[in-house]
């Protein structure tokens, strides 16, 4: 795995309950990974993407559209992924995007590093919840 493509520029920290993962560096950057594992899962225009990013809560709030096409424009530069205009059945006109090799390669490259921040996130966990108990979960919630 290329260390670099992966780590450099992220900084990243876990967010909130259900506010996903924030990054220290640019937003847009960080969407690399969640936006390229969703076009290899079939999510192919900007407007599918927007839909199931939100859902997803990688992003505190909504998901500005301008950072997922500047996302979708450097993944492209790249050549992590390649766009065709396509005009579905009764729809506009809209920009379909699909992951080339290179694209396959480096999402393996994320997952590798999603499954490791797991493991150090279940590690932390496990840390704090054997806290003693004026220190672990239940005095913070009532500390509050």
């Amino acid at each position: 795995m290329h260390e670099h493509s992966a780590h450099e520029g992220h900084g990243w920290h876990a967010g909130h309950h259900g506010q996903g993962w924030r990054p220290a560096g640019p937003r847009h950057r960080w969407l690399e990974p969640f936006v390229l594992v969703l076009i290899a899962d079939g999510t192919r225009h900007g407007y599918g993407l927007i839909g199931r990013l939100n859902q997803a809560g990688v992003a505190p709030g909504t998901l500005d559209v301008g950072e997922l096409y500047r996302t979708l424009r450097e993944l492209e530069v790249a050549g992590l992924v390649r766009s065709t205009w396509a005009t579905p059945p009764g729809g506009a006109r809209r920009r379909e995007y699909e992951l080339t090799e290179p694209g396959e390669t480096r999402l393996g490259e994320w997952a590798e590093v999603m499954r490791e921040r797991a493991r150090l996130v279940g590690e932390f966990l496990q840390a704090f919840e054997e806290l003693p108990r004026g220190m672990g979960p239940a005095a913070s919630a009532t500390e509050v």
